[in-house]
């Protein structure tokens, strides 16, 4: 293990995982021919600081993460046995290339268009026969598959049967609908999903738009969820606070989430004391 590491670093129980997307470090990266910011540095000092892995979506056009990062990612996760790589992307674009090549511990496939802006929905019923094949090479490959997925509990068992391990939730109508009268029901989506999810054996994971203020409260709700994925809000809290403390920031949001309230002691008799 890194002498770096804090010692529970990279525990893996019952707690939530976090792996962060290192996207947006490349996309700052790409604006300039200097390379700078390092994806790799970046992505050493989220595995010093806690984070269990990293997760990257490289994307046709490069318009972030490279064939390279991709590359040179798989090679430093190698050094970090405790740690998952998570390369997410559509299968039928340029993902297969990255799975074949790295066998990450995980793949996420996601119904991305080549052009599209980010993720914003997961796959469809009638998806999922397409999918079949992909899933079973990369299951082949000894990499776990992950299914990016709008909170339908109607989907779950359809899932499993074409051999997913695992569900990816997209969050963002949750992370929209946080703090506003909304919220109550999105997380009554969420759990009804998780629970039909865990109901057929899937794993579950989550991510989009989840930050700082909505994931203790995401990972109350949402039973069974064993890894959250996030990039944007927490590389943009990392403008603010430095990249190893976010982290430690994160982590600490999702051990709140797994603290039960205190609750005040009733009062006592004047005279006794407890």
């Amino acid at each position: 293990m890194n002498p770096l590491m804090a010692p529970e670093a990279n525990a893996r129980d019952a707690r939530c995982a976090l792996s962060v997307n290192v996207n947006k470090v490349a996309h700052l990266r790409n604006t300039r021919h200097l390379g700078i910011p390092s994806v790799t540095r970046a992505a050493t000092l989220c595995l010093e600081a806690g984070a269990q892995g990293i997760t990257v979506h490289p994307r046709p056009d490069e318009r972030h993460i490279r064939a390279q990062d991709v590359a040179e990612l798989a090679a430093l996760l190698r050094a970090w046995p405790h740690a998952e790589f998570n390369i997410e992307g559509n299968p039928f674009d340029n993902l297969m290339g990255f799975i074949r090549e790295c066998r990450p511990q995980q793949c996420t496939f996601v119904p991305d268009a080549p052009g599209q802006f980010t993720s914003d929905h997961g796959f469809a019923h009638d998806d999922l026969a397409r999918v079949a094949p992909h899933v079973a090479e990369a299951r082949a490959l000894g990499v776990r598959v992950s299914l990016f997925m709008d909170p339908e509990p109607a989907l779950m068992a359809a899932v499993r049967a074409i051999g997913a391990d695992r569900v990816e939730l997209y969050t963002e109508p949750y992370a929209a609908a946080h703090g506003s009268p909304g919220q109550a029901a999105q997380l009554a989506r969420y759990t009804a999903t998780a629970e039909a999810a865990l109901a057929v054996g899937l794993g579950i994971n989550a991510g989009h738009d989840l930050n700082r203020a909505n994931l203790a409260d995401f990972l109350r709700a949402v039973p069974g969820v064993q890894e959250v994925s996030i990039g944007h809000a927490l590389i943009a809290d990392a403008l603010e606070f430095g990249l190893a403390e976010t982290v430690r920031e994160y982590q600490r949001c999702i051990q709140r989430a797994y603290v039960a309230p205190k609750t005040p002691l009733a009062s006592s008799p004047r005279g006794h004391k407890r």
